[in-house]
This record gives C-alpha cells, sequence and structure tokens, in this order.
C-alpha cells in the first residue's frame, strides 16, 4: 500500500486542481456596455496582475454594464493561482465570444490549443488592450517548435521580428528607463495636444504609478501616443520629477493585422501594477480605452464612474511575492 501512497496523493492532487473554479464571471448591469462581453487575462509575475483584472472586471461590470469574464494562470496540479506558472491560461475558449481582450501577461509559454484561440480573436480583427508587461507577453523557450514561438519576445522571424508585442502593440521589452523600484511614473497631460482631442483621454487630469517608466524605441510611425510619462524621483506620488531624463510614451494606439486576419486595433500602456490601479485616472484611462475600441465613443463622458467595488487591497510589485495558496474564488 505505501507504494501507492505517492500515486494516490498526486491523483488527488490533479482531481482538485480540474475540480477548483477555473475563471471569474460578472453578468453586467444595467449600462452602455450591455450585451457585450469583455475578457481579462492575468498573467505576470511580477505586478500582481491575479489582483488588478478582476477589479477592473467589477467596474466594467457593475458600473457599466458589459459582461466580463476574468483569466487566471491556474497550476494544473492544485488549482491555485500561481502568477509564475507559465504555462496554463485556462479558459482561453470564452474570447470567442468576447468583443475585448484586456491583458496583462509576461512570458507566457502556452500550450498551442490554447494560443489558437488568442490567434482566432486577433484574425478577426477584435480590439486589444495591453497593460505593462504585455509588450514582452510571450517567451517560447521550452517548445521552440511551437508555431506560436514566433510570439517569443526576442523573435527573428520575419514579420514577427521582437514578438507579439512588436506586431500587435508596437514594442517589446527594452528596458526599465527608471530607477525600478525607486521611481514612479507621473503622466505627462498638460500641453498635449492630443489631452484635449482624443476620446480616450476624456476626464483624464492626473496619473501616477510607483511602477516605472519603461524604455521605448520601436514603436512604429502608426502608433499615436496619447501620454508621455517621466519618472518621478520617488515611489510617492508629490515627489519631484527626474527631468535629467528624456520623456517616454506610457499609453499610446496602434492598428493591428496579422496574416489572413482582419485588421484591428490596439490600446497599449506601460503602466498597469496593481498598486498603479490605485490611480483613479488611470482606471479611468482604461475604461475609456475599453470605450473607444468597442466604438461607444459618444458614451465616453469625463464623469464615467471608475469607483472600486467592494475591497480593493493591491500589494507591492515583486517575483515571488505574490500569494500563495490563492484560489479564483477568492476573488469574487
Amino acid at each position: 500500500m505505501k507504494r501507492f501512497l505517492p500515486l494516490i496523493l498526486c491523483a488527488f492532487l490533479i482531481s482538485c486542481g480540474l475540480s477548483a473554479q477555473q475563471y471569474l464571471q460578472f453578468e453586467g448591469k444595467d449600462g452602455p456596455g450591455k450585451g457585450k462581453h469583455i475578457v481579462l487575462v492575468a498573467g505576470d509575475d511580477e505586478y500582481r496582475s491575479e489582483e488588478s483584472m478582476p477589479m477592473l472586471a467589477k467596474i466594467l461590470s457593475e458600473h457599466h454594464g458589459f459582461k466580463t469574464t476574468v483569466l487566471f494562470p491556474i497550476h494544473p496540479e492544485t488549482g491555485d493561482i500561481v502568477p509564475n506558472y507559465q504555462n496554463n491560461l485556462p479558459g482561453l475558449e470564452h474570447l470567442a465570444a468576447a468583443d475585448l481582450m484586456i491583458i496583462l501577461i509576461r512570458f507566457r509559454e502556452l500550450p498551442d490549443e490554447q494560443a489558437q484561440y488568442i490567434e482566432d480573436f486577433l484574425k478577426a480583427g477584435k480590439p486589444i488592450i495591453g497593460l505593462r508587461t504585455s509588450t514582452h507577453a510571450f517567451a517560447y523557450q521550452k517548445n521552440k517548435d511551437s508555431r506560436f514561438a514566433k510570439w517569443h519576445w526576442m523573435s527573428q522571424v520575419e514579420g514577427w521580428e521582437r514578438g507579439f508585442g512588436q506586431r500587435i502593440f508596437g514594442e517589446t521589452w527594452v528596458n526599465h528607463h527608471g530607477n525600478h523600484g525607486k521611481e514612479g511614473t507621473r503622466g505627462l497631460l498638460d500641453g498635449v495636444k492630443q489631452a484635449n482631442d482624443h476620446p480616450v483621454l476624456r476626464g483624464v487630469t492626473d496619473i501616477w504609478g510607483p511602477s516605472d517608466v519603461y524604455g521605448i524605441k520601436h514603436l512604429p510611425d502608426d502608433a499615436e501616443v496619447l501620454v508621455y510619462g517621466q519618472s518621478t524621483a520617488e515611489l510617492d506620488p508629490n515627489s519631484s520629477l527626474v527631468w535629467e531624463k528624456s520623456l517616454m510614451p506610457i499609453a499610446w494606439t496602434k492598428p493591428y493585422q496579422i496574416e489572413n486576419g482582419k485588421p484591428g486595433m490596439a490600446f497599449a500602456s506601460t503602466m498597469g501594477a496593481s498598486l498603479d490601479f490605485k490611480s483613479e485616472d488611470l482606471r479611468r484611462l482604461i475604461l475609456n480605452a475599453s470605450f473607444w475600441l468597442l466604438g461607444m465613443e459618444d458614451d465616453i463622458k469625463p464623469d464615467l464612474s471608475v469607483a472600486l467595488v467592494g475591497k480593493y487591497e493591491p500589494t507591492m510589485f515583486g517575483f515571488d511575492t505574490f500569494r500563495k495558496g490563492m484560489r479564483v474564488s477568492d476573488f469574487k
């Protein structure tokens, strides 16, 4: 009997993992988004997207009527949310019925059957929002023979140079332009022409977050920068700006199109740590971008509600500092 105990335990753990809740879903209440479906995908190992994506989903559903589905990196043996488990994002089949996808993922290496849902979504030319590390969303290091290995953030495949982030959002990982963990990001809006004209920026006047400015150097000509960012000397919204450093784009739009696909539109921001979203106007920026991408420009009002729904207590970013034993049901 002792010989079989490890096998029994393994079978039990797998059974627990398979039976655990795999995703969150919120039916939209009354609002302009009624009848539209947004899928939000968490999957990074540093910036606590497992905290921020449910928060955004609740705002979109509770205040604005969208049906939302939130996906997480799930360890298949335990059913726990494990942000640094790179190879499983269950529920991507919901993209087939989605009108918009919002992602904050980093260095994922998905099974082909999961990545296929993302490709199908992109082929349909549906709109997509990429936050923070989504510029380097994929890293195919083990399964280099996968037909999705061209999504690798350092890809050299013709037409997919610098990978998924470059092709869809216009940039891959470059560097930490700011001093990571010591400097924050201030969005500069005053005097920027787009701030007065673009519907995504209606009501957006004050953006600050403790995640640092990312370096940007490959944005194509068809990307439209909406917000530039400057480093702040400390992790404090009242700290001075580090004017010795150059400005960097921190939010922009970009059209995309993949092989055999329809043209689509993307919005990207290099902000997005869960702590960043304590900024009301960063939440407003993403809400406005969602409306704009869905053709709902007339519904973007400067006072659209971005009030938090329930408790939101984001934690400091960092590697392997995520809460252990998290279950999907913890974020209801």
